[in-house]
Parts: structure tokens; sequence; C-alpha cells
């Protein structure tokens, strides 16, 4: 008799991946490798400054290599609560918790406040780790068309009882913003919570790098709640939800995957303690990241490449054909020394593949020059084209 192969489905899958360009692999780098990355998230090029490597190695060796434990038992030190205490203070709300990493930050929120018979409204854009939240609720959920506070308001005007809208404030996606200060009015009209992911917004957008919030003049509202990663603009790892106190405390006592989790290692925090007190005194690396942001977008359009992103954000997007042709694209740049993303389904909920390019504080003029330049001449056949969303796959938002 001949053994059933339990994983032949595996197989299966995988040549469908592979049919539709959407195979993903490793690709470990060197450290200190050539070349200009815009494919990475570190906005303030601050992860390999002496300041914060220099203060993750201190933490380290005064508290070990990890926190032994969840932050509810032997996981949380000094420098957990030093790093709550200031990255609250600097984005302007009363509170703040730091997590594992700004996936659990959201997935924590959502689940811990919500429960059934509660309302989560949801963009259909949002990040997997706001999708994946609003799976795990044990909510109701509804998702709205992307950046659109009218069809918001139309959900909220049709319940009765408790309600939480959840949008990124910058798509990681395409970079661009949120309405932010239209969305609040419709949910402080229906007695509803706004929940904002920060992860792109945060070291950015607003006064000083504090935030889309912040620049929304949102930011420590009572009915308004901010999630954020440590592992973008502050260069490491973590992430953390910030809000009015008796929420952070609601959250410590009901969210699984803070109460569950290993606490972030205390170098981690140490290293997003020393990067957040480096953009308090250096602002001018925000500024830095819009500027360059700026000149990336002027440059492509200037070739014709219709390049997404806003004032704001550190993204800019240039949609491909297709997702084979998104991946040479990404793999031409990368042969000429300029690391760029290559971002296919499910991880853009539009269906569209395209490049992805991050700018960060350290780019120099002749560099962004030298991207553009690589980009545009790299660029396969059918970009720019006006009819090019009908050349991609379909939509698959992944609720």
């Amino acid at each position: 008799m001949t053994e059933r192969d339990v994983w032949a489905w595996l197989d299966a899958e995988a040549a469908e991946r592979r049919r539709h360009g959407l195979v993903r692999e490793l690709r470990p780098r060197a450290a200190g490798a050539g070349g200009l990355d815009l494919a990475g998230n570190d906005y303030l090029a601050l992860s390999r400054d002496p300041r914060v490597t220099g203060a993750a190695a201190d933490a380290a060796r005064r508290w070990g290599t990890g926190s032994t434990g969840s932050r509810l038992v032997t996981g949380s030190t000094a420098v957990h609560a030093a790093l709550e205490e200031e990255l609250a203070a600097f984005c302007g709300f009363e509170a703040a918790l730091v997590f594992s990493s700004g996936y659990c930050a959201n997935i924590g929120a959502i689940t811990a406040l919500t429960r059934p018979g509660t309302l989560i409204v949801s963009d259909e854009r949002n990040h997997a780790s706001v999708i994946d939240g609003c799976r795990l609720a044990r909510a109701d959920v509804a998702v709205t068309a992307h950046r659109q506070p009218e069809a918001v308001e139309k959900v909220l005007t049709r319940h009765r009882g408790r309600a939480v809208v959840v949008t990124d404030s910058v798509f990681s996606v395409d970079g661009e913003p949120a309405p932010l200060g239209d969305l609040a009015a419709v949910c402080r009209a229906a007695g509803a919570v706004l929940l904002a992911d920060d992860a792109h917004g945060l070291g950015v957008s607003g006064p000083g790098g504090r935030g889309a919030l912040a620049a929304a003049g949102l930011a420590g509202a009572p009915d308004v709640l901010a999630t954020v990663t440590l592992s973008k603009s502050l260069g490491g790892q973590g992430g953390a939800l910030l809000g009015p106190r008796r929420v952070i405390d609601h959250v410590v006592n009901t969210a699984r995957t803070f109460i569950f989790d290993t606490g972030l290692a205390p170098a981690s925090a140490a290293a997003a303690l020393a990067a957040l007190r480096v953009l308090a005194e250096e602002p001018w690396r925000a500024a830095r990241v819009g500027e360059n942001a700026a000149a990336l977008r002027a440059g492509l359009a200037a070739r014709g490449l219709r390049p997404g992103g806003a004032p704001g954000s550190a993204v800019v997007s240039v949609p491909a054909p297709s997702a084979d042709a998104a991946l040479g694209w990404a793999a031409a740049c990368r042969a000429e020394g300029v690391d760029v993303g290559c971002f296919r389904p499910p991880s853009v909920p539009d269906g569209i593949s395209r490049l992805r390019l991050t700018a960060h504080a350290g780019l120099e003029e002749p560099q962004v020059e030298r991207v553009v330049e690589t980009v545009a001449r790299t660029a396969p056949p059918g970009v720019g084209d006006a009819h090019i969303s009908s050349l991609c796959e379909p939509v698959n938002t992944g609720y």
C-alpha cells in the first residue's frame, strides 16, 4: 500500500504561487552591505547610530539578552518604564504601553477594547495586523471603502452601542494619509473611539516627528488612541499603544498579546528610548525625511512614473504592470546597487503590484538623483500607463 503524501497540497499551492509570480524568498543580507537601501524602514537613519547601538549594548550587559518573561512577571524593567513615560510625553498622550512588536500592539488593543456586540469599522486597506485584530476580536466588523469618512459615518449611524473605528494613519503600501480629522469628527458625533495605527507617522509626520495624530491636533484626546512601532523611525524593534491611562490599565489586564507574550528585550527598549531622545534633540531628521520623499516623488513624476505618496509620508510607491514585472524591476535596481521594496498581493490590498521606496534622513541629494535615474532607467514596459490598474491582479483585502 502506497503511503499518502500528506503535504501534496503544499506543492500545488507553491506551483500556483509561481504561476502568478507571488513566490516569496528569504534573502539574508550581509552586515554593512553596500548600496543604497530604500527598502527598509529606518526612516531617521538611527538603527546604526552609535548613541542607539551603544544604549542597546549597555542594556544587554546590564539586564541580559532577553527580558526573561512576560511583562507582568519579570519582563518589565526600568528601561521599559522610562520608554513608556517618554514616548507618551513626546507624542502628546497620557500614557503608553510597550509590546514586543507593533503587530502585537494592534492585535492586543483591538481585541482588548472590543467584545461581542461591539462594532469595529476598519478601512479596507488597513495593515495586516489590524485585519488580524479584527479577525480575532469577538466583535462585529464592518469594512469600509478606502479613506472615506462618509462610509464610516453611514455604518456608525446604523449601530447602537460601543464602536471602534480603526485606520492606518499613513497607509504603508502607497504612503497615502488617512483623513484623521474627518474620521475623528465622525467618531465623536457617534460616540465612537478612533484608533489610528501611526507606524508610518511617528518620526515623520507632525511637529518634530511627533506623529500624524499630533499633526491632526488629535494627540491626547480622550476618545483617540494610537499604536506605533519602534522598528521604523526609532530603528529598533517593538511596538506601543498610546492613550488615556485608564485605557492602558485595562489593556494591561486584558490583552492576550501583552499578558502571555515575553516582554520586549531590554536592549531593544533601550535602543528605542535612545532613538526617541535623538529625535527630540534633532527634529531636523523628520524634516529631512519629508524633503527626500518629496524629491523622490518629483523626480520620478518627471520621468512619467506616476509615484504615490503625500507630504508627511516617507513612502513613495510606483505601480508596476504585473507581479512578475515588479519582481524583475526590483531585481534590476538591486543589481545596480539600489535596494527597493517589491510589494505584491496579498501585501497590496488594492491588487496592484509595485515598487515601494522609503525615503530616509541619511539620503543626500546626489543619492536621491541616483535612485530616480536607476528606477526610471530599469522600468519595464507599461509603467506609467494610465490603464495600469486594469493589468493587475484582483483585489483581495484579506478580511
